[in-house]
């Protein structure tokens, strides 16, 4: 668990898609927050636009100490903690796996594939890490997912979200024990 003046990562839901609401505000406070975005593109008046929207409606990650969090959420009520089904306890996202989810989907690239968490097995797969190209270093499972035709790496915070990379050569990826 967290003690009370050590910064987490909170994942966080909100209702009724106030997620930038949700954003304005903590970013008034000086909160670091992340939501991850994706390109949307949507026929308006006949033209096409792209616009960048959440890409998964509901979720914000909030960086920051339980009495600070406590505070912001007596001011928003639609902000609620996301809790394992499991154990009811709330999940704290762990430094490194944020900071690996930030860098991957930071790039808001299209080609991403979203899986909400039980969507996607994971435990078939293959623990892998990227050894050249963009993604070098990254690190997550090699599977194979529903709406590619061949395997990708997938980078998951568990319990809540998993996003499969664009695809990945075999020859860049290598086995982690």
């Amino acid at each position: 668990m967290t003690t009370n003046d050590s910064q987490v990562w909170f994942a966080m839901r909100v209702t009724y898609r106030r997620e930038m609401k949700v954003r304005e505000l903590l970013i008034r406070e000086n909160i670091e927050n992340y939501i991850p975005m994706r390109y949307s593109v949507r026929v308006v008046r006949g033209r096409k636009t792209k616009k960048l929207v959440p890409a998964v409606y509901g979720l914000v990650f909030v960086h920051t100490t339980q009495p600070e969090i406590q505070r912001i959420k007596s001011k928003v009520p639609y902000l609620q903690y996301i809790v394992n089904k499991r154990t009811g306890a709330k999940i704290i996202v762990p430094e490194a796996q944020m900071r690996l989810f930030i860098a991957v989907t930071g790039t808001n690239d299209e080609k991403l594939l979203w899986f909400k968490d039980n969507e996607i097995n994971l435990t078939k797969g293959t623990r892998v890490r990227i050894t050249a190209g963009e993604f070098e270093g990254y690190e997550g499972v090699f599977i194979k997912v529903k709406g590619a035709r061949d395997r990708r790496v997938v980078v998951a915070i568990e319990g809540i979200v998993a996003v499969a990379l664009a695809t990945v050569s075999p020859d860049l990826i290598e086995s982690v024990v």
